[in-house]
């Protein structure tokens, strides 16, 4: 290569480094901002420090704010603030505003932005927010997976009044927890229901909120990798909830911080992620709502469920609506199944569907008073008769007549048998006589629901042999 040749190669390299820029210009701000204020950008590529000078916005020669990076080409994430997570950037309404996200492709990308508001100066999430008194939230950094992230705490209606500690609930997806204002699809109203719950008597729980990732969520409420879906950070996400956010909630709140006052609570991929979350921390968790759980994401969480077994007693609570995917109520009790043959017993397990159940916020709302009852009942292990309302069914092996002893007055119950691997086989009235023929089934294993309307009394493992 001639000298000639070579500098200019070397001049065509240095000018593409040069052009490898991303420039973040800010084109409005918030007419409330302070004239004295400094705007900054956190993210993935400073360690989401708020305050770092180097990331400071400058006018530019026409005035406008902006901020020139050197990222490598992938996904770039973050937030602007006024110097502190506390001043942090809002939504159109005040409210809390996920991280920015932008897909860098390299070489030279200018982007044109709008702050919408300050957290901390348009009222927090207050605008439209359907969260109660006792609901707030702050900002926390998950070291784990080098991310910032918004908890909601709720604290039970006497926390400020009284010298008590309290159970803990970890939810996933915190946003859908208690504010309207903040859930895409409908909220749980958690904070609600369980103010309701305590008026009626009810001793109080702090539910911690988790918000979810945005497009990183399935990344992180899965251990395992889909091909097609993502995944992989699970081990992370629960290692930060179990090493870095707990302990800052057992230190700062009053806490029962033992693992029979500990649960985790989540639907869908957050279903999936409790469930994996409780059997991997069986040390740290003694239960687990798992709502309309992704299942289907990998087979693996049955593998990890049967290669970790029972360490310890549970409470798990399997909820699916019927009208969800075709694999739904299949794959719920596919789990209860494997859990049950991995050492959980009966009254460690409940397991319910619903005819009208969907794949919706308003679903898991109306049923997570049930669950929290009896997640939280004491103690944790008790008889299956006292678990599930007193019916019993016997001879189990059976061979063509189970006898269901029972003490309601109802005229009659549902009854469904399912297959072992949750394909409904037949439905039946049972009347006074309280026998169900099962002349008709083949040799081998399945399940019993007992309803009484939509209501389930009793999930139960039966085996035929003759």
């Amino acid at each position: 290569m001639t000298k000639s040749l070579f500098s200019f190669s070397l001049f065509i390299v240095f000018a593409l480094s040069a052009n490898a820029q991303l420039v973040l210009k800010v084109t409005s701000i918030p007419s409330n901002t302070p004239a004295s204020a400094d705007i900054y950008a956190a993210g993935n590529f400073n360690g989401w420090d708020a305050e770092n000078t180097s990331y400071q916005l400058t006018p530019n020669t026409e005035g406008v704010l902006q901020l020139i990076l050197s990222p490598p080409s992938g996904i770039v994430e973050f937030k602007f603030t006024r110097g502190g997570w506390e001043t942090v950037e809002g939504n159109a309404n005040g409210g809390f505003l996920p991280n920015r996200t932008i897909q860098y492709n390299g070489g030279e990308q200018i982007e044109e932005l709008s702050i919408l508001s300050w957290e901390d100066l348009d009222g927090g999430d207050t605008g439209n927010s359907t969260a109660a008194d006792n609901v707030s939230s702050f900002n926390f950094y998950i070291p784990q997976l080098n991310r910032d992230r918004k908890i909601w705490l709720y604290l039970p209606p006497d926390y400020a009044t009284s010298n008590k500690s309290y159970p803990v609930l970890y939810v996933h997806d915190g946003q859908n927890a208690f504010d309207a204002a903040t859930s895409a699809f409908g909220e749980w109203e958690i904070d609600e229901s369980l103010n309701a719950m305590f008026e009626n008597g009810d001793e109080g729980i702090i539910v911690v909120g988790i918000e979810n990732g945005g497009i990183n969520r399935l990344n992180e409420y899965s251990p395992w990798i889909n091909p097609n879906y993502g995944g992989g950070e699970g081990d992370e996400y629960m290692e930060f909830i179990v090493e870095t956010l707990k302990p800052y909630i057992d230190e700062n709140y009053r806490t029962l911080s033992d693992r029979d006052h500990t649960g985790l609570l989540g639907s869908s991929m957050g279903g999936l992620i409790s469930m994996y979350g409780a059997i991997e921390y069986q040390e740290v968790f003694s239960k687990a709502g798992v709502f309309s759980p992704s299942f289907w994401f990998t087979d693996e969480c049955y593998t990890h469920v049967s290669n970790t077994g029972k360490e310890a007693d549970m409470r798990i609570y399997l909820l699916a609506g019927e009208q969800e995917s075709a694999s739904m109520v299949p794959d719920l009790y596919a789990m209860y199944n494997t859990l049950y043959n991995a050492g959980f017993d009966n009254d460690e397990l409940f397991i319910v569907t619903h005819p009208d159940g969907q794949h919706s916020e308003w679903y898991w709302r109306r049923e997570f008073p049930a669950a929290y009852e009896w997640l939280y009942a004491n103690p944790i292990t008790q008889t299956s008769e006292i678990a599930f309302h007193n019916i019993h069914i016997s001879p189990n092996p059976a061979s063509d007549i189970l006898k269901i002893e029972h003490l309601y007055n109802f005229d009659k119950l549902i009854t469904k048998v399912f297959s072992i691997d949750g394909q409904l086989i037949k439905v039946s009235t049972l009347g006074q006589s309280k026998e169900l023929d099962i002349s008709y089934l083949a040799e081998g294993t399945y399940i019993i629901n007992i309803y009484s309307k939509e209501h389930l009394l009793l999930s139960k493992k039966i085996i035929i042999h003759r």
